[in-house]
């Protein structure tokens, strides 16, 4: 993938971190999930449509709730990591590879559609007019994002790192940028804190499953980066910490 306006125009592969992103970002907390009920999603009688699903981790944690759910994304490495954990966890989960602006799904299927940490990346003029489509009269449309704060000396000194060898990596500002862009009736907006717990290993992980590292660094500067920033964290005497970040719920009404 490559866009303008994200990583310099850097192209960047959300397939090759699959594996890192099924292991270490299936992070969000409870009240995200809460929060999300209170909306329709995943609740029983509810059809539910996951844009940008990745490796499937809102459906995967919603899915005993009883909704009919269906999860696409336009990584087949990302699909092929959500449907070997759905099966692992004998879910009847329907995920599909393919792009968010060309579902190829009836039209008025969906009760609510999500799309978490992702929104920004798709054509805007073309992602509309999908939704629009496929969406129920009266649907929500809810985007999610959650970001971590700059307050601890390991977030600090761990995004110092990926742009010392990935300078194009634009961290947050892209994310914010969308978050301030509303393409529908917005019915309600909501945020939250979350002190999100770590290990040196799960966060050495969850910094490598992201856009900036695993998904577009070469090999060479992958290496040269993993390296680094194990001998980083294991100066540290702590084992265990929690990293505080911000989540954002914006709800639409179509």
């Amino acid at each position: 993938m490559k866009k303008k306006d994200i990583n310099g125009g850097k192209c960047f592969d959300w397939g090759k971190t699959s594996a890192s992103y099924a292991k270490f970002r299936d992070i969000y907390p409870a009240e995200l999930y809460e929060r999300l009920r209170k909306f329709g999603v995943g609740v029983p009688g509810k059809s539910w449509l996951d844009l940008g699903t990745g490796t499937g981790i809102l459906p995967l944690n919603l899915y005993k709730d009883g909704c009919k759910i269906t999860g696409i994304d336009i990584s087949g490495t990302q699909i092929e990591q959500a449907v070997k954990m759905a099966n692992e966890k004998k879910y009847n989960i329907n995920f599909i590879n393919c792009p968010a602006e060309e579902t190829g799904l009836p039209e008025k299927s969906y009760d609510v559609i999500t799309a978490a940490q992702c929104f920004m990346y798709f054509n805007k003029e073309k992602i509309v007019s999908e939704i629009k489509r496929i969406i129920k009269d009266d649907g929500l449309h809810i985007k999610i994002y959650m970001g971590w704060l700059k307050e601890e000396a390991i977030v600090i000194n761990s995004l110092a790192l990926v742009k010392k060898y990935n300078p194009n990596w634009l961290t947050g500002k892209p994310m914010i940028k969308d978050m301030k862009e509303h393409l529908f009736p917005i019915e309600a907006q909501e945020s939250f804190y979350a002190n999100i717990p770590f290990t040196w290993d799960s966060w050495h992980g969850r910094i490598k499953a992201t856009r900036g590292v695993e998904a577009s660094m070469t090999s060479s500067q992958l290496v040269k980066f993993e390296s680094e920033h194990i001998n980083m964290l294991s100066e540290s005497t702590l084992s265990e910490f929690t990293i505080k970040h911000k989540i954002f719920i914006t709800v639409y009404k179509l």
